[in-house]
């Protein structure tokens, strides 16, 4: 059985890049990370997921999260067009999407297949020098593609 067993810390950001986090509408979603786990919900939670149908199974019915529940627990907008991309399925083409992205790509031992390691990601945010725009929307991509990754 799964378990929830550790607190969830901020993924803490350069306030400079606050208004850039605030234009993106991941700002608030960047701040749920200061919520403190709740070890007891999510592991009652877990119990009751059906992977089969993607419902929880309740003592009243089945309930299932929607996209408009999402979007109000995180505060994101759904409104708009979707923004859908290419899975990468190669080394090389998730190579070309970093130099494209952050003007860097990883070593081989920095991923797995076309996956990179959250310790590239990481790294790549912490040593990010915030001296220009280019810089700055390249640390604002990194830290929502860390947000987005430690949400699964």
């Amino acid at each position: 059985m799964l378990t929830c067993n550790h607190p969830v810390s901020p993924d803490r950001y350069n306030d400079r890049v606050e208004e850039h986090l605030r234009i993106t509408g991941f700002y608030h979603v960047s701040q749920i990370g200061i919520v403190q786990c709740q070890k007891a919900l999510v592991n009652a939670l877990i119990e009751r997921w059906h992977p089969d149908t993607h419902t929880f199974h309740l003592p009243i019915g089945e309930c299932s999260v929607t996209l408009e529940d999402v979007s109000l627990l995180l505060g994101l907008p759904t409104d708009g067009l979707p923004i859908t991309g290419m899975a990468m399925s190669s080394f090389e083409a998730m190579e070309a999407e970093c130099l494209l992205q952050f003007g860097i790509a990883p070593r081989r031992e920095d991923c797995r297949s076309s996956c990179i390691k959250l310790t590239w990601l990481r790294n790549l945010k912490e040593n990010l020098e915030l001296n220009d725009e280019i810089s700055i929307q390249r640390y604002v991509t990194c830290h929502i593609m860390l947000l987005n990754l430690l949400m699964y």
